[in-house]
């Protein structure tokens, strides 16, 4: 009997015509169902399987041909049709089997599908009238035993044990799943996110989607399979018999978007995709990760044992369809189920596409017999690759219906050609190249449609080949965005316990095999900074376990260094072998800064030690050597008796411990200086200090390496996050900016032996010789544009700066007469400003009496 004369009897009430046995192997995941089907299918003498993913038909397609042959086996999907002269096996999508071909073995897996909102109507058809001439065989879920039951009573079933054991072992963070976790998530957006992040912590992922070509899939696929990553982020799509080796399952979340609505993940959902975990004799397990709340026991106790509620309905919708006109096509279309434990499938794609276009007048003028009904609903089932908008979608399918409907009858080629033309290209990142890839199998589609193209063949090899270099692009893509191969190549040595072969050439670099993975730098490991997102610790982890010789080796070199091997930078940092080791920190005195070792934790024990110590010594050596009137003038104030068995006095002891304390240099206003400061610093003149009209000071600092590193000392004990350069070397004299001229650059400065002066720095020994010629004018009267040149000559600086400096010291120029000079014309002269209200003393004026002559006195002064 027909396939057809089968239906219309269930339509009348009888259940269907039984075409040989009838079998159902049901079991939780991990149970060799399909593979079982396979072997039995085989064994007859034609086939077919009905599988519910492209992807998973692909899969099986190719292993039938391994075994089989070419020549034997057909591939029949939505998008791709590759049909041999005389087939003996077909491998199929579900709704793609051409079951009118009669095959001696019919098998449809995941048949537990005929619950789906989407496709259950579909797999619900099969169970119904897809028959095999010898034997059927329907491949699913436990729960589906009742159903089967209800419309095929005949059915033998054979219950398949789980070969692994499937244990929960509740939420762990993303950076603390196990390798060879597969973590599940509901949309493209998520899926990425997480590749994005497990790519940073863990060194990449392979992403597995149901959109994806199959050669993308596969490719994607292949990466985690060889091992090269150790995460797979996916879809539920993994649920569906897609097999690889997956050790643990990871819900990123628990709701999905079923077409209408979002909702919860139904328990049996939930089995089904942590199922994957565990192949063949290994155990799996499962658990949540993120944010997801953790499943509660009774879930638990259900996905563990495999136990969910049964079936009760099937998603039906009637397949025995009129297409005597549209109208009775859409009537039939909304039949009711013909059965009890059926129920009426919602509208799906091409369901409500046939509706919006039956009310299109354009449509329904162009259809004016069946056969137009017949082209118009295959027309509309055409699947919504491109998930744009329900719109766009239905103006699509309109235009390719009057394409069809025109006098040619086929797509117009040049209109194809277009089409095809602008999605050919691979530039673009991954979301652009999905979209195109997207796009691509609506014309797979077309190209694969029986009359729907003058030459079928050409447009299959055309769409085929833009198809697949799109997906390897695609795959490139996710390959350069979610992988980073240093990190994850590294990790894969780390976790085999491999002895690392690294490579360190003269630079430092750092390389495992063709990977460059950083720069050793002195004692510290560097990471790639172009590998964005690395998990720091891991990679240097990874990568010092393979140098450690290297810096065993190199702290025994610096502990036997010489004095000029080592090399203190301006910035307190200590250089040896063109790499920074070391920085200066602050210490008990600004004469004994602490060393800070810059190195990794490989670098301990006695290396450590030694290589610490050899720079504390070289500290203390240089600062020793450069600083020596300093330091000499600290050990003798901190010393009882001086090497002639003298000691200082008191006063003297005072003065020195200032000094020292700052670095070689006092301000005599603002230090608290013994009162007889001449007897103190007659005890210090073989120390070489100096007692200045404006400072005290030790002159012989004032050059460009003591002054440098006497300033440098002194940001370091201040703690300085950022140490200003020393003055250059020379200057007399120099223009303050702004960073200058704050308390901390003014302090900086004198530790440098320069003092400010308005916008001026000025070096200490030219402040005193200024402060000479100024006295020295001043009382020979002399004129002040001869000392103004001899002052620039000092300064170094305009004549502007000359004269704002002077007044900043508390000088002036006032017209006076010489004496004894010829004419007797009032000339320039430098005159020390007295300070506002002060006498001549330095005592406090008396305030004149107004009407007195002295208060008339004080106003001509």
């Amino acid at each position: 009997m027909s396939h057809k004369r089968s239906r219309q009897s269930f339509s009348s009430s009888a259940p269907f015509q039984q075409h040989g046995r009838l079998t159902a192997v049901l079991g939780p995941t991990n149970t060799g169902k399909t593979h079982f089907a396979i072997e039995r299918m085989l064994g007859h003498r034609s086939g077919m399987i009905g599988l519910p993913l492209r992807l998973l038909a692909r899969e099986v397609f190719d292993k039938i041909v391994r075994l089989k042959g070419q020549a034997d086996c057909a591939l029949i999907t939505g998008e791709e049709r590759i049909i041999p002269p005389f087939p003996r096996y077909f491998v199929c999508t579900v709704e793609a089997m051409p079951v009118d071909i009669p095959v001696a073995f019919l098998a449809v897996d995941e048949i537990q599908l005929a619950t789906d909102l989407e496709r259950g109507h579909v797999f619900t058809d099969r169970l119904l009238h897809a028959r095999g001439e010898e034997e059927t065989m329907w491949l699913g879920a436990l729960t589906m035993k009742g159903a089967i039951t209800r419309v095929a009573p005949a059915t033998h079933f054979i219950t398949r044990p789980r070969f692994s054991d499937l244990a929960y072992t509740g939420p762990k963070k993303l950076s603390r799943l196990p390798r060879r976790s597969a973590i599940v998530a509901f949309s493209v957006e998520d899926v990425y996110g997480l590749a994005e992040t497990v790519r940073s912590q863990r060194g990449g992922a392979a992403v597995v989607l149901g959109a994806l070509s199959p050669r993308t899939r596969n490719a994607q696929v292949a990466l985690y399979q060889s091992g090269e990553v150790d995460f797979l982020i996916a879809t539920d799509a993994i649920g569906m018999g897609i097999n690889m080796d997956v050790d643990h399952v990871a819900f990123a979340a628990r709701d999905k978007f079923d077409g209408v609505t979002v909702r919860p993940l139904k328990p049996e959902e939930i089995g089904q995709i942590a199922g994957r975990a565990g192949r063949f004799m290994n155990d799996g397990t499962f658990g949540v990760t993120g944010d997801t709340d953790p499943f509660d026991a009774e879930l638990v106790a259900q996905i563990e044992n495999h136990r969910y509620d049964p079936v009760k309905v099937l998603q039906w919708r009637n397949s025995d369809l009129d297409f005597s006109s549209l109208d009775a096509l859409l009537f039939s279309l909304d039949t009711l189920p013909p059965a009890r434990g059926l129920i009426k499938a919602r509208p799906v794609s091409d369901h409500w596409t046939l509706q919006s276009l039956s009310r299109d007048d354009d449509i329904r003028d162009v259809i004016r017999a069946p056969a137009a009904v017949r082209l118009l609903w295959q027309a509309c089932q055409l699947p919504d690759f491109r998930k744009l908008t329900p719109d766009e979608h239905t103006k699509l399918v309109g235009q390719i219906f009057q394409h069809l409907m025109s006098p040619e009858g086929v797509l117009p080629e040049d209109w194809l050609a277009r089409q095809i033309a602008r999605l050919d290209v691979v530039d673009g990142e991954v979301d652009t190249l999905s979209a195109r890839l997207a796009q691509i199998r609506t014309w797979t589609y077309a190209a694969h449609r029986q009359g729907w193209t003058r030459d079928p063949a050409h447009w299959q090899a055309v769409t085929r080949a833009v198809e697949d270099r799109l997906s390897d692009a695609l795959h490139e893509r996710l390959t350069q965005r979610f992988i980073d191969r240093r990190t994850a190549l590294l990790m894969r040595h780390l976790r085999d316990e491999e002895q690392l072969a690294l490579v360190l050439d003269d630079s430092g670099a750092v390389s495992l095999g063709s990977e460059h993975v950083g720069k050793l730098d002195g004692f510290r490991f560097a990471p790639d900074p172009r590998a964005e997102g690395i998990h720091g610790r891991t990679l240097r982890a990874a990568a010092l376990k393979g140098l450690e010789g290297e810096i065993a080796a190199r702290a025994r070199a610096l502990a036997a260094a010489t004095d000029d091997a080592i090399h203190l930078s301006e910035h307190a940092q200590l250089w040896w072998s063109g790499a920074v080791v070391a920085k200066l920190a602050p210490g008990p005195h600004k004469l004994t800064p602490t060393v800070e070792l810059i190195a990794d934790d490989l670098l301990k024990g006695e290396l450590r030690e030694s290589v610490q110590a050899r720079l504390e010594t070289w500290v203390a050596a240089h600062i020793a050597h450069v600083l020596d009137p300093l330091t000499a003038l600290r050990d003798a104030a901190e010393s009882k008796t001086l090497s002639d068995g003298t000691t200082l006095p008191g006063p003297a002891r005072g003065l020195a411990f200032q000094l020292a304390e700052n670095l070689g240099q006092l301000e005599r206003e603002n230090s608290a200086l013994p009162l007889d400061l001449r007897t103190a610093a007659h005890a210090l003149r073989p120390f070489g200090v100096r007692v200045g009209r404006r400072s005290i000071f030790l002159p012989r600092l004032i050059k460009p390496a003591p002054s440098a590193l006497a300033a440098l000392l002194w940001a370091v004990h201040a703690r300085l996050t950022h140490i200003p350069p020393p003055p250059q070397p020379g200057l007399t004299s120099f223009a303050l900016d702004a960073d200058n001229g704050s308390e901390a650059g003014d302090a900086f400065l004198a530790a440098a032996f320069y003092r400010r002066l308005g916008t001026r720095a000025v070096r200490l020994d030219i402040l005193e010789r200024i402060e000479s010629v100024l006295v020295e004018a001043a009382q020979l009267s002399k004129n002040a544009a001869d000392t103004m040149t001899v002052l620039v000559s000092l300064l170094g600086c305009a004549k502007e700066d000359v004269t704002a400096i002077a007044a900043a010291l508390g000088w002036r120029q006032i017209m006076r007469v010489q004496k004894g000079a010829e004419p007797s014309e009032p000339i320039p002269v430098w005159q020390r400003a007295r300070p506002h209200g002060r006498g001549r003393k330095g005592s406090s004026a008396r305030q004149a009496v107004p009407d007195s002559p002295f208060a008339r006195l004080a106003e001509l002064i």
